[in-house]
């Protein structure tokens, strides 16, 4: 079985930061939520940051999916979850302690 495009990049990226898969997913959900802040003018505490990683996740995780239909003969969706909540769970942690900031009264 062949290896695809998406896979062979990302094991070159992989190879060239010296970074696990784990680390990367976690560095590319803050990435994208950081860059979809400055790009939209829109603050941490807005969803709209949020919901660009989420988007940018669950399209990896689609070519993942792909990938293992092909590849494999069926869907590895445990290590799916498992990139998705590292892709989300810090940018989710900045987005409700922005917005809970908000309620205590202490703008951010």
């Amino acid at each position: 079985m062949e290896t695809s495009t998406v896979q062979v990049l990302k094991e070159a990226i992989v190879s060239a930061t010296g970074l696990s898969k784990d680390t990367l997913h976690v560095y590319i959900g803050l990435a994208v939520m950081f860059a979809a802040a400055l790009v939209s003018r829109r603050p941490l505490r807005s969803f709209l940051p949020w919901l660009l990683v989420l988007a940018v996740a669950i399209a990896g995780e689609l070519l993942d999916l792909r990938d293992d239909m092909i590849c494999r003969g069926s869907w590895r969706w445990q290590m799916s979850l498992h990139d998705l909540a590292n892709t989300v769970f810090w940018p989710g942690v900045m987005l409700l302690l922005s917005r809970f900031r908000i309620v205590l009264g202490k703008s951010v």
